[in-house]
């Protein structure tokens, strides 16, 4: 039988993550017990998680005993025999770290800071017999101050340029460590480098909420950083799953839960990897993730919302919904006959958008005003204006919508406790 290794790479769980107030906990259960089973059928060797596994820092005790259960699991069944956790961005290293000590007597391998001594990051996974299947260098989400000596007075685009040297001088510096341990060893392992970082020529979600790993960066990593001699690049931060510079092997795995309802129409999956035979032949494959929970988003005039939600109703499917309204006609009660259409099915709207209330309010604004300048109070304050509220009715409208801001807050901080 031919010798094979199979790889696993996911990343960007972001557990613990709501969306529009709703938590999801249901949705990252349903997809750890997937993946711990696809981990099982597919006789995975060893799991990659590239970074972002939390969502916050300080994550609620939910979304830690979803881990740590899942980390369980993977370890109890003896199938895979090795996990290497990098940190993201949303991850906090000292939270990360904490066990990793415990975690690694258990083949779990965690790496949350980039190291000075670059071979710090290289771990050489190893079979039951003693004998290196694959050297992974475990490169976290690389910080500023981690990497390099900022100078003061420097301008941004010099820090933009500095910041990209650094992180391709310590992906040499790995690459050279990793090479360094390969020549010890017989018959050479495939080498497998990680990362969490926003490459040059990824690509995004309209409204996916990744920004830049460091403030007033101009440019992304280039692939080249990357050097030629690992096999394959795991990479974590984008959550559209993808190849980097036209390479299947440097790619983003991406998130396995649509995380807004951008993300919603586009497939989610996790990757793997093969290395076949004495010369380590590298085959790619992905597994779609399966759907938990439907997002799906409505558009355009009240005509076409009002059918497609009809539609949508009449499916029986449990489905969340953002409506947003671009009708050049002013609708007033749109909420109220959003919730009339869908009472009594099993669509939920989650929010809802509406963009001729929006030109309105933009039309308001002053000189070398946006709206992000204003806060929820002043934007409907120029709604009232907009519409020509008569100061009568003022008053009840806005402590009514106090009323409402505050309740949703409320909500909010009892849901994170």
């Amino acid at each position: 039988m031919e010798e094979r290794l199979r790889i696993l790479h996911t990343s960007d769980w972001h557990l613990g993550r709501a969306l529009c107030g709703r938590r999801r906990y249901d949705e990252f259960a349903a997809f750890l017990d997937w993946l711990a089973s696809t981990i099982e059928q597919e006789k995975v060797d060893i799991l990659l998680i590239a970074g972002d596994i939390f969502d916050v820092g300080a994550p609620s005790a939910r979304a830690q005993s979803l881990y740590y259960n899942f980390l369980g699991r993977i370890a109890a069944s003896r199938v895979c025999g090795h996990v290497v956790i990098i940190a993201g961005n949303h991850d906090s290293p000292l939270f990360l770290n904490a066990p990793s000590q415990i975690l690694k007597a258990l083949d779990i391998h965690i790496v949350t800071t980039a190291a000075t001594d670059v071979s710090e990051e290289i771990i050489p996974i190893k079979d039951g017999d003693g004998q290196t299947r694959l050297i992974v260098a475990a490169v976290p989400y690389p910080r500023d101050r981690d990497i390099r000596e900022s100078t003061a007075g420097e301008s941004t685009a010099d820090k933009d340029k500095k910041l990209i040297e650094a992180i391709s001088a310590h992906y040499a510096g790995a690459a050279e460590a990793a090479e360094s341990l390969l020549a010890e060893l017989p018959g050479p392992p495939p080498m497998v480098a990680m990362g969490h970082l926003f490459a040059a020529g990824g690509e995004t979600a309209p409204d996916d909420m990744v920004r830049d790993l460091y403030v007033g960066s101009l440019g992304r990593v280039p692939g080249e950083a990357f050097p030629a001699c690992f096999d394959y690049v795991a990479l974590g931060h984008l959550h559209l799953p993808q190849i980097i510079a036209g390479d299947p092997s440097r790619r983003y795995s991406g998130s396995p839960l649509a995380m807004t309802f951008g993300e919603a129409s586009r497939p989610k999956s996790v990757c793997l990897i093969d290395f076949k035979g004495p010369d380590n032949q590298m085959e790619i494959t992905t597994l779609n993730v399966p759907v938990f929970q439907r997002l799906h988003r409505v558009s355009g005039d009240w005509e076409r919302i009002e059918a497609e939600i009809t539609e949508l109703n009449q499916s029986g499917e449990a489905i969340w919904l953002e409506v947003e309204y671009t009708g050049a006609e002013l609708i007033g009660d749109l909420r109220e006959r959003l919730w009339e259409l869908t009472e009594g099915g099993r669509l939920e709207i989650l929010r809802i958008r509406n963009q001729r209330l929006v030109s309105r309010v933009l039309e308001g604004l002053g000189e070398g005003e946006s709206l992000a300048d204003l806060n929820e109070a002043e934007v409907f304050q120029r709604c009232l204006d907009q519409n020509s509220v008569i100061e009568e009715e003022r008053a009840e409208l806005l402590t009514a919508y106090g009323e409402i801001l505050k309740a949703m807050r409320e909500d909010e901080a009892e849901a994170e406790a």
